[in-house]
């Protein structure tokens, strides 16, 4: 992180060095707590040099937030080819990848931090919800969603983002539940909205058919049948659309 021996950078170079600095720093601790003086020496510079490059904290800190808003979205980048649980699973262990390594400023870039109320901070933000809705739409197929599938890629990143922060606090759940939880969570959201939407319904038909025995979404059909009366009793099958789910006992 430090440089140890200060050399001439240009203006860019330099810009990207502070921005890096400040995203380490940032990383392990809030926002809050780190310093001018403390990005400038992790830095190896002065402290008016910092200002030379950034007129104060908030645009340096906006800038850092800028380039982990990108970070961010493209952990949801993933081919589309395969089952959709899969994908799903290995876009969580990626998202979870970023929160793990940079919690204080995955909470700041969520939360606000010193820039509550910064418009730029507000549009970082909506910019990665964006994405990440782009890209499931896109693995779901769909370019016009209705309004309850929208509703259910929505709910489904807020749920992503909200777990996220309160996991941050005390990890007292391993990651690895809860991004499975979270595959769970989107089958179970886009499950109840089909009951009242024939287009998503049909959606799920077409998707759930790919499905492996193996698969996550199989695995919460399993689940749910362990907690039924029926499946209390002694096994059974429950159908799906597209295949059979048999319970052993």
């Amino acid at each position: 992180m430090t440089t140890g021996v200060r050399r001439r950078m240009g203006v860019e170079e330099r810009r990207r060095q502070l921005i890096g600095v400040a995203l380490e720093l940032f990383s392990h601790r809030s926002p809050d707590e780190v310093s001018i003086d403390e990005i400038a020496a992790a830095a190896g510079i002065s402290r008016p040099l910092v200002y030379h490059y950034f007129p104060g904290k908030l645009s340096l800190y906006e800038a850092a937030l800028r380039r982990a808003a990108q970070d961010l979205a493209e952990r949801f980048e993933e081919p589309k080819e395969g089952p959709l649980g899969a994908r799903l699973l290995r876009v969580m262990g990626r998202f979870f990848d970023f929160v793990d390594e940079h919690g204080p400023g995955f909470s700041a870039l969520m939360r606000g931090g010193p820039a509550v109320g910064s418009s730029t901070t507000n549009a970082l933000i909506d910019s990665v919800r964006h994405a990440a809705y782009v890209q499931i739409l896109g693995h779901l197929g769909v370019t016009t969603p209705s309004a309850r599938l929208d509703l259910v890629i929505r709910s489904w990143i807020s749920l992503a983002e909200s777990t996220a922060l309160i996991w941050l606090d005390g990890r007292r759940i391993p990651r690895e539940e809860l991004q499975l939880q979270l595959v769970h969570d989107f089958a179970a959201l886009a499950a109840v909205s089909a009951t009242h939407d024939e287009s998503l319904a049909s959606l799920l038909h077409t998707l759930l058919r790919d499905e492996p025995p193996s698969g996550p979404f199989t695995s919460l059909v399993n689940r749910l049948t362990e907690l039924s009366p029926a499946g209390a009793g002694g096994g059974g099958t429950v159908r799906q659309p597209g295949y059979d789910v048999t319970v052993d006992r």
